[in-house]
């Protein structure tokens, strides 16, 4: 009977065993499952964004915290257009081209006559030389030739003074073509100078006696090389957010497509109720 008795305990101890292993199991299983889930789907469905999106939201988010955390008066060379306050109503686009001159440039120019409207153009050094007649031509138009370094191939591991080196180059070679008048040093750091890893190149670029700009509007021409019009001109509806709007696009052989889209982009603005001006610096 006493043998009996032992075995049924031995059994209940074991069947709670059993039980508590399981159940840990299950717990753990749960909380792993968590954890995967948040890792890859850390967002609702609904609150999803594209890598263009997110990216764009990124660098719109970083222009508003630096200009509203850093004193006015702390912001170095950084040139804002869009921070200006209009008390009269007016809306004014800035279209900016990066990259050129390029096969582009003549297309980009006509346009941009045909409507009577002036643009701010980025040149990249190495293309302003083997393109001379395109960048005299940018200037005798009324518009505004500004600096996106010699090489562009600069990714900001190099030595903020290499990067100030590299807009040197690029300022001596636009001087050489336009003449010692050419005296704007606006630049247009290659990628944009968002985010805090780029904090000591802003410093060294304001510190050489530069202002640089980015933008806060564009049409999204960067993320391929001929991307369709449509998706172009959706883009620019969906980042036209502001009165004052610094449009990024490209001057470069592979942007046929920004070419073709350009009449849409100034009749859309228009429509909008936007004016044109170019950056003054």
């Amino acid at each position: 009977m006493l043998k009996l008795e032992n075995t049924k305990k031995i059994v209940i101890v074991k069947r709670g065993r059993f039980i508590l292993v399981i159940t840990v199991f299950v717990m753990l299983s749960c909380l792993i499952l968590y954890i995967v889930s948040k890792i890859y789907n850390p967002l609702p469905a609904n609150a999803k964004m594209s890598l263009k999106e997110s990216t764009a939201k990124y660098k719109k988010d970083e222009i508003i915290k630096r200009e509203s955390v850093i004193p006015k008066n702390q912001l170095g060379g950084n040139y804002t257009p869009w921070t200006v306050k209009r008390n009269d109503g007016t809306k004014i686009a800035y279209l900016t081209f990066d990259d050129g001159p390029s096969v582009n440039t003549k297309k980009i120019l006509n346009i941009l006559n045909q409507n009577n409207i002036k643009a701010s153009f980025f040149l990249i050094g190495k293309n302003a030389e083997e393109h001379r007649n395109l960048v005299r031509e940018e200037l005798a138009d009324g518009d505004v030739v500004g600096n996106h370094t010699y090489s562009h191939q600069l990714n900001y591991k190099e030595e903020p003074a290499i990067f100030v080196n590299d807009i040197n180059k690029c300022e001596e070679v636009l001087k050489s073509i336009l003449g010692p008048s050419y005296k704007l040093k606006l630049v247009r750091f290659p990628g944009g100078s968002f985010g805090p890893k780029l904090v000591p190149f802003r410093d060294a670029v304001a510190k050489a006696g530069y202002k640089f700009i980015d933008w806060n509007d564009e049409i999204g021409d960067a993320n391929g090389s001929n991307m369709s019009v449509p998706t172009l001109l959706n883009n620019l509806k969906k980042y036209t957010l502001q009165k004052t709007v610094v449009i990024l696009m490209h001057d470069a052989g592979a942007k046929k497509t920004t070419v073709q889209a350009l009449p849409q982009i100034i009749q859309y603005l228009k429509s909008k109720g936007y004016s044109f001006d170019t950056l003054k610096g």
